[in-house]
């Protein structure tokens, strides 16, 4: 959420990142409009009780017509007093509603473009595998392995599931364990957390108004009386409870950054890709995901995203894969971040890199939403911290990039080597593994 004093001191600034982001600017001049309707009627509030509490002054010592014209008073101006907070609260709620639809501000590093069309590629590591023979892609290779059941799933379930089994199973525990390993080994606190979340966390964290079409709701209220509905989401990302982890909370400043990395399934509906990546599991409804979180000093906080970008690269660096980073433009920018990187692994039958990671900086955006402080030893005050999230290893696509580009002539997928260890010294996935 942004600061409500960026629009009553720099309006333009919110109009031109508008702009670059592609959207309408009329609702600038609407909040402002709100904004001043609420600030001329807190002080109405405030003028009504003003008058209202110095005519019951030494009322209990009054008698006859002049204890009889304060009491009218009092009562006049208390009703004028509660009409104008009824007033209020109509003009703060659609204030807030308006102000919950602003994306974040860019940051001046952030190319402006329509869509993806206009991410910039920063860095290229490692070359693309070259075969001397056809490669399959990951479908192929997962069915014929016995690894991968597509049929059956959306048999069970529609499109965009799947069964992983056997060393297909072992090859996400593998990926689990080993970047789990890594990243406590570098101060992150590893988290399982809850999936299913409340509307003011979806909302807290930036992904409602905006994304609320992506996201399954589950036993929704019929009614505000409803008692019986659970009325929660499926969240898309851990993301969305690492972040409620510290909500409402003031945190030590000393013990900034707090480092954590969430373990979770996430769901999301694809609503927008409509056609895209419909088979194999790529782009799937459910699916795993290690993601990186950071509550980070604001001072610090662009140090932090370089910091997680560099673990993401070491990730894919290890599993050996070819990759490239991407700066995302304005156009393709989520509403929560001021700067992004997509990290895109090479995948050979598609003969293009695909996104694997990303890691996002948030700045204040989400720490306003979910009121989340820390104490200024510089000023004094309680001030809002920045928070950061990457993705340490979406297993699905990770485990696609592995298959295709790790597999041999006969069909059989070498091991890579970082994750040997964790399949019990396995070398290859054959046939005969299987």
């Amino acid at each position: 959420m942004l600061d409500l004093n960026l629009f009553r001191e720099n309006p333009d600034r919110i109009r031109a990142d508008l702009k670059k982001r592609g959207m309408d600017c009329a609702k600038v001049d609407q909040l402002i409009q709100l904004d001043k309707e609420n600030r001329e009627l807190l002080q109405e509030i405030e003028n009504e009780r003003a008058i209202k509490n110095n005519a019951s002054t030494g009322i209990a010592k009054m008698e006859g017509d002049e204890k009889k014209h304060n009491i009218e008073v009092m009562q006049l101006h208390a009703s004028q007093e509660k009409v104008a907070k009824g007033n209020q609260q109509q003009i703060e709620k659609k204030l807030l509603d308006i102000l919950l639809t602003f994306p974040n501000i860019t940051h001046s590093s952030t190319p402006e473009g329509p869509d993806e069309s206009g991410n910039v590629v920063e860095k290229k590591h490692g070359e693309p595998r070259q075969f001397d023979f056809k490669p399959k892609d990951h479908i192929e290779l997962g069915t014929s392995l016995n690894i991968l059941n597509l049929e059956d799933a959306t048999r069970m379930s529609g499109t965009r599931f799947a069964y992983l089994l056997k060393e297909g199973a072992l090859l996400e525990f593998a990926l689990l364990q080993f970047v789990m390993q890594k990243l406590v080994s570098k101060g992150f606190t590893p988290v399982i957390p809850p999936v299913l979340v409340r509307e003011h966390a979806m909302i807290a964290t930036g992904f409602f108004p905006a994304d609320r079409n992506e996201i399954y709701h589950v036993n929704p209220k019929l009614n505000e009386d409803d008692k019986e509905n659970d009325d929660l989401y499926l969240v898309g990302t851990s993301e969305v409870p690492l972040t409620m982890l510290h909500a409402d909370k003031i945190l030590d400043e000393e013990k900034l950054p707090l480092r954590y990395v969430g373990f979770s399934t996430c769901f999301r509906r694809e609503a927008g890709s409509y056609g895209k990546d419909t088979q194999g599991i790529i782009r799937v409804h459910q699916f795993d995901k290690i993601e990186m979180f950071s509550f980070c000093h604001p001072e610090k906080s662009w140090q932090e995203h370089d910091f997680i970008r560099s673990i993401e690269e070491e990730i894919m660096q290890d599993l050996g894969l070819a990759y490239q980073v991407l700066n995302i433009c304005s156009g393709d920018l989520g509403y929560p971040a001021s700067k992004k990187y997509d990290i895109e692994a090479w995948i050979p039958t598609q003969q293009k890199y695909r996104e694997l990671t990303s890691c996002s900086n948030c700045t204040d955006y989400q720490a306003r939403r979910a009121k989340i402080r820390y104490k200024s030893t510089k000023t004094g005050k309680n001030e809002f911290i920045h928070t950061l999230n990457g993705t340490a290893c979406a297993m699905g696509r990770t485990i696609v990039a592995i298959l295709e580009n790790y597999q041999q002539a006969n069909g059989s997928i070498e091991v890579p080597k970082a994750l040997r260890p964790f399949m019990d010294g396995l070398t290859k996935i054959t046939t005969l593994s299987t």
